[in-house]
C-alpha cells in the first residue's frame, strides 16, 4: 500500500539557523520558507537525491510543532511521509486494521498541495506517520 519515502520531517526551534546548517554546512539545495497556516507550520524542504527533508518551525502560538518543541527544545524528528495512490482507499483500510487517523480523519491540502493524512504514533510504533496522495 504505501510507496515511495515522500520526506523525512525535522522541527527545528530555529529556522534561519537550520536552513544555513544544510545549505552552507551539508551543500544541500534549500527551498523558500513556506507558511501553512492550516497545520500551524512554516515548511522549508530540503531537496536530496531519493527523497526530500522537511523542517517545521511552529506558526503562531497554537502551533503543534511549538508542544513538540517544548518536549524537544533542541529540535528532532517529527515526522516521516509515505506516499500512497489513494488516500481515501489507505485511510479506509488502515481503519479498519484498527489504525487511528488524527483529526477527524479527513485528508487535508499539505505543503505540496496534495491530500495528507497523519495517523496516530501509538499505532505505529512511536512514529508519527503521514500519508500523502500522489
Amino acid at each position: 500500500m504505501i510507496g515511495r519515502l515522500n520526506h523525512v520531517a525535522i522541527a527545528v526551534p530555529d529556522l534561519a539557523a537550520a536552513i544555513a546548517q544544510y545549505r552552507d554546512a551539508l551543500g544541500a539545495e534549500v527551498g523558500a520558507p513556506q507558511d501553512e497556516p492550516d497545520h500551524g507550520v512554516t515548511v522549508v524542504f530540503i531537496n536530496l537525491p531519493n527523497t526530500k527533508i522537511e523542517l517545521l518551525h511552529p506558526l503562531g502560538e497554537a502551533s503543534p510543532i511549538a508542544g513538540f518543541l517544548e518536549k524537544n527544545p533542541s529540535g528532532g524528528i517529527h515526522h516521516v511521509c509515505y506516499e500512497v495512490e489513494d488516500i481515501t482507499a489507505a485511510r479506509d483500510r488502515l481503519t479498519a486494521s484498527g489504525a487511528r487517523v488524527l483529526g477527524d480523519g479527513a485528508p487535508k491540502i499539505g505543503a505540496h498541495g496534495k491530500p495528507v493524512l497523519f495517523l496516530h504514533p501509538k499505532d505505529f510504533n512511536g512514529c508519527l506517520i503521514e500519508l500523502e496522495e500522489v
